[in-house]
């Protein structure tokens, strides 16, 4: 793979991140000076806090992005470990479910990025919702307890699939064969992080300087339409803006761009339903100012296989499982 930090296009993107946070690092100050008064200052420190956590995630991402597919594995593995640990501590599950998780933690997760980091896609796909789906249902059941058996499969299950499985697909863009697009994988990696982040900070942004109206006020009251709107069309025109980056022409990456924005603000809605179901507001604290580490990723979960599979079926000669959509007219 190519030198990160050498390639023109990717130096460019990471000097563009820089600036966009150096900036915001200027805000900031600026308002911590001028507002004195709460609530006001209140959300300023809430703000240099999400912006400080950004420099350092960019930093991490950058550093390991420029190692290579071993690195992004074992990023995005530790990402899926944490992440379904804050999932796991919230859920309904008793302690005859320990072995179960315990197989999850330790056999689960490390095999799926495994199958990743060997390029092997047939076990990427299945192992999750076939072997592991079956497994972990009859490990419970050995425990002999039945009290909410269905109901705490179910949860393990649910979390292996949003937290592992989903987020495994964002390493397993390299693993693509792409034609004319040979060792440049990392940047469909980077393309898909830059897109879902930026929609949502500014579906965060838009709405706290213009949400009025609710999408789902019983889910989640911070989300609203107006930020929706602004955070979709701004992600939606910056990865058309990045199409460079990507195999696809300038209106294919538009539609993938509203693709990953609407499965982003999807996976946001979910998982703050799920959190409200455990009647808290954060899965943890892991990160200043965005909350846990599932907090963070969790438009990342919905959006990654969806842009993993979307990219394989038009983009990789052999991608195409089902017939063409003109042969089926």
């Amino acid at each position: 793979m190519r030198d990160f930090f050498s390639d023109p296009e990717l130096a460019g993107v990471v000097a563009g991140v820089i600036g966009l946070l150096a900036v915001s690092s200027l805000i900031a100050a600026v308002l911590r000076r001028r507002v004195t008064e709460e609530p006001g200052r209140s959300v300023v420190t809430n703000l240099t806090r999400r912006i400080n956590a950004w420099w350092a995630m960019v930093a991490v991402l950058a550093l390991t992005l420029a190692t290579g597919g071993i690195g992004s594995v074992l990023l995005f593995g530790a990402t899926s470990f944490f992440a379904f640990r804050e999932f796991a501590t919230l859920s309904p599950t008793r302690t005859t479910d320990h072995s179960t998780l315990v197989w999850a933690f330790f056999v689960v997760i490390p095999l799926q990025y495994l199958f990743v980091a060997l390029q092997w896609y047939g076990m990427v796909a299945i192992f999750i919702p076939v072997y592991a789906f079956l497994f972990a249902p009859v490990r419970s059941a050995m425990a002999g307890d039945t009290r909410d058996f269905l109901a705490r499969t179910a949860t393990i299950h649910f979390g292996l699939m949003v937290t592992v499985y989903c987020v495994s697909y964002a390493p397993a863009l390299l693993m693509l064969e792409i034609p004319g697009y040979e060792s440049e994988n990392v940047k469909l990696l980077v393309f898909l992080i830059v897109v879902v982040q930026l929609s949502d900070v500014l579906q965060y942004v838009v709405g706290k300087l213009f949400g009025k109206r609710p999408m789902a006020p019983r889910v989640s009251p911070n989300k609203t339409w107006e930020g929706f709107a602004g955070g979709v069309f701004g992600a939606t025109a910056l990865g058309t803006a990045l199409w460079w980056l990507t195999p696809y022409a300038p209106w294919q990456a538009a539609l993938v761009s509203l693709l990953l924005a609407l499965a982003g603000v999807a996976g946001g809605l979910v998982m703050s339903a799920v959190k409200r179901d455990r009647a808290v507001k954060d899965f943890g604290e892991a990160i200043p100012g965005h909350g846990g580490v599932l907090d963070r990723i969790d438009s990342v979960c919905f959006a990654a296989p969806l842009f993993f599979h979307v990219t394989r079926y038009f983009f990789v000669a052999d991608g195409a499982t089902l017939p063409p959509l003109d042969a089926l007219l």
